[in-house]
């Protein structure tokens, strides 16, 4: 029978391949401390090292086709409370000046 496979968070790995990039301990030391093969540090520190610049990239930004898509069922919900509660006051009123009259 095989072994099973681990799986490691991103968490993880991010704080593995941090360690591993400020070079305080030897890979072999990391290695044994977390107990992943050295293979596996080196390929997390390579990833890090090569996805650093998407954490300041414009990835992050939306784009303004993506943002009025977003705004649009905003603006009719804004449109559906209005009608709403101009029903709401209208209604309000009448209901008021039955309750006077009687």
């Amino acid at each position: 029978m095989g072994r099973i496979r681990r799986s490691f968070s991103a968490e993880f790995k991010a704080r593995v391949a941090l360690e591993a990039f400020k070079e305080e301990k030897t890979l072999a030391n990391l290695a044994m401390e977390y107990k992943v093969h050295p293979n596996l540090i080196t390929k997390w520190k390579k990833d890090l090292v090569e996805n650093a610049g998407k954490a300041f990239g414009e990835s992050n930004e939306i784009s303004e086709a993506e943002e009025d898509r977003l705004k649009i069922p905003l603006y009719e919900e804004i449109g559906r409370l209005k009608v709403e509660l101009g029903w709401m006051k209208k209604n309000y009123l009448n209901i008021q000046s039955r309750r006077k009259e009687t």
